[in-house]
C-alpha cells in the first residue's frame, strides 16, 4: 500500500504529468456540469487527447476526466435541478430544495466535500483490496447481477412512502420503457412503433433532461402565472450565493453518511455493468432507510446530498478494480479507458498490477491528486454557473430549455432525441401533477435493460430452467432482501395504525 502511495504520487506529482491531470479534471468538471454529456462521453471526447500520451500518463488523464465529470454533474443538478449526468439525479432531490430556499453555496459545498471523501476513499479501498474485491466480483454472473439489479428495484418502495402504489405504477412504466428498441439478442424491434429513433432504444439522457429540467420549467412557470408574479421574479436565493465549506460540526453530523456512501458505492463500482447511477440511487435510500428522519429526505437536507454525491463519486474508484485486476471494464467510462489502454498495446487483466504496477499507482495517484484539486476547480466553476440564478426567470427558464435541448440534440445529433426529451418534460409535469413519481420512472429505466439482459442470460446458461438459473446462494439471498423490500411497506401500509386507534 505504502509503495503504492509513494509511486503513484512520484508519477503524477511529476510537473507535465500534474499539468495534465489538472487540466484533465477541470475539462471533467465542465463537461459533468452541461446537461447531457455523462462521465462516459466526458472520457470519449479526452481520449483523442491521450493518444500522444504514454500508457501510464494516459490513464491517470483519462481518470482524472472521469472522477471529476461525476462531481461536475451535482452542480446543475442543485443550482437548476438538471442532472449533468445520470449518476447526479439523486443529487437532486435534495440539493434543489436547498437552492429554493436561498442555500445553494451551502449545498454545493456538502456535495463538493462528499464528493471528494467518496472519492478518496474508494482510491483507497482500489489500492488496498483490488485483488480481493475483484475475486469477489468474479463469482458474480449473470443470475447474481440480475439479483442486484433487482435489489436496486425494490428500493422503489422508499422513495415515496406515502404513495407507494403510484411509486410502484412509475417503476414498471420505467421498465417498460427499457423494452422499447432492439431486442439485445434476438435484433427485433419492439415496440418502435415504425420510429427510427427508437430503434436503438429510449435513451436516458434525454429522458432524465426532460423529466427533471423541463419538467421543472413548466412547475415554476404555473406557479408564477398563478401567483400572478412579476416576470422579473427571479430564482431567489441568488444575492445570498457564496459556496460554503461545512463546518467541522456538521461534517461530524453527516460522518456516518459518508461512510456508509462511500463502501456502497465503492462495492457497486466493482460490479461489472452497476456503475454509479445505480450506486447513487441505492445509497440515497438506504439512507432513508436508516434515518431517524425520512420524512426530511426529498425536502433538502444534507444527508440526502452526502449520501448521493458519495457514492457515485465513490464507484469511479470501484469500476477501476476489475479493469486494472481483471481487464474487466465496471462501467462504460472505465471501457473506454481500456480501449485507450489496448491502443497502446498495454495487455490489460490479471498479470498487469504484478507485471506493470505502475498502472495501478497512477491510477490511485491520480484519484487522490484530483478528488483533492477538483472541490477548488469545482468552487470556481460553481460560482460561474451560480450567477445564472440571478437571471429572471422569463430569461432564465427558456436558457434552461435551450441547453437541455442542446444537450439531448448532442447525445447523437438527432433531433428524435429533443423529441422524446419534449414528450418526458410533459410526462413528468403530469406524473408530478398526478402524485406519481418521476425518479421511480427513471431508476426503472436505469435497471431495466440490465434486469432484462443478465435474466435472459442466465436462463439460456441454464439451458431453460429457471430452477438453475437462479439457484445461486448470492442470488437467492438478494432476491429474498429484494422481496422483504417492496413487501414490508405494503404490509406495513395495509395494517391498521394503532397511534390513530389511540
Amino acid at each position: 500500500m505504502l509503495n503504492t502511495l509513494v509511486s503513484g504520487l512520484q508519477i503524477v506529482l511529476s510537473p507535465s504529468t500534474f499539468i495534465l491531470i489538472f487540466a484533465g479534471t477541470v475539462v471533467g468538471v465542465i463537461f459533468g456540469a452541461l446537461p447531457g454529456v455523462s462521465a462516459s462521453m466526458a472520457v470519449a471526447l479526452a481520449l483523442p487527447f491521450a493518444y500522444k500520451m504514454n500508457g501510464v500518463v494516459a490513464i491517470a488523464f483519462l481518470c482524472s476526466v472521469y472522477c471529476a465529470s461525476i462531481t461536475g454533474g451535482g452542480i446543475t443538478a442543485i443550482l437548476f435541478k438538471i442532472p449533468g449526468t445520470p449518476s447526479s439525479a439523486p443529487t437532486t432531490f435534495d440539493g434543489y430544495p436547498m437552492a429554493q430556499r436561498g442555500e445553494a453555496g451551502k449545498a454545493l459545498g456538502y456535495s463538493l466535500v462528499a464528493s471528494a471523501i467518496g472519492g478518496l476513499i474508494a482510491a483507497f479501498a482500489m489500492a488496498l483490496i483490488s485483488a480481493p474485491l475483484a475475486a469477489v466480483a468474479l463469482k458474480f454472473g449473470p443470475g447474481e447481477l440480475f439479483a442486484v439489479a433487482m435489489l436496486g428495484l425494490s428500493v422503489l418502495t422508499c422513495l415515496d412512502n406515502g404513495n407507494v402504489i403510484k411509486t410502484l405504477v412509475s417503476g414498471l412504466l420505467g421498465l417498460f420503457l427499457a423494452t422499447i428498441g432492439m431486442d439485445p439478442q434476438t435484433g427485433v424491434a419492439r415496440f418502435t412503433w415504425g420510429s427510427t429513433t427508437l430503434l436503438s432504444g429510449v435513451e436516458m439522457i434525454p429522458v432524465m433532461i426532460g423529466l427533471f429540467a423541463v419538467t421543472e420549467v413548466l412547475k415554476q412557470t404555473v406557479k408564477r402565472s398563478k401567483k400572478g408574479g412579476s416576470d422579473m421574479e427571479s430564482t431567489g436565493g441568488s444575492s445570498k450565493f457564496k459556496t460554503t465549506i461545512p463546518s467541522i460540526k456538521e461534517f461530524f453530523a453527516v460522518k456516518w453518511v459518508m461512510l456508509r456512501s462511500s463502501v456502497l458505492g465503492t462495492v457497486v463500482g466493482i460490479l461489472p455493468g452497476a456503475g454509479a447511477t445505480i450506486a447513487s440511487f441505492l445509497s440515497y435510500t438506504v439512507e432513508k432507510k436508516v434515518s431517524k428522519h425520512p420524512e426530511k429526505f426529498g425536502t433538502g437536507i444534507p444527508d440526502g446530498i452526502v449520501a448521493s454525491e458519495c457514492a457515485n463519486n465513490a464507484a469511479t474508484g470501484g469500476a477501476m478494480v476489475p479493469l486494472l485486476a481483471l481487464g474487466i471494464p465496471g462501467g462504460n467510462a472505465a471501457a473506454i479507458m481500456m480501449s485507450a489502454l489496448v491502443l497502446k498495446g498495454v495487455q490489460v487483466g490479471p498479470l498487469l498490477v504484478k507485471s506493470q504496477p505502475d498502472y495501478l499507482s497512477s491510477v490511485f495517484g491520480s484519484m487522490l491528486v484530483t478528488n483533492i484539486i477538483m472541490v477548488f476547480v469545482a468552487l470556481a466553476i460553481a460560482k460561474v454557473f451560480a450567477k445564472i440564478l440571478a437571471i429572471p426567470y422569463s430569461v432564465l427558464g427558456p436558457i434552461i430549455i435551450m441547453l437541455a435541448t442542446i444537450g439531448s440534440f448532442a447525445l447523437k445529433n438527432s433531433t428524435g432525441d429533443v423529441v422524446l426529451m419534449v414528450a418526458a418534460g410533459i410526462i413528468g409535469y403530469l406524473f408530478v401533477s398526478l402524485g406519481y413519481s418521476s425518479a421511480a420512472l427513471v431508476l426503472g429505466l436505469v435497471l431495466g435493460v440490465m434486469c432484462e439482459e443478465n435474466l435472459r442470460r442466465a436462463y439460456q446458461i441454464a439451458n431453460g430452467s429457471w430452477a438453475k438459473a437462479l439457484s445461486s446462494p448470492i442470488t437467492i439471498v438478494l432476491l429474498l432482501v429484494c422481496a422483504a423490500m417492496i413487501l414490508f411497506p405494503i404490509i406495513k401500509g395495509a395494517l391498521p395504525d394503532k397511534k390513530a386507534q389511540k
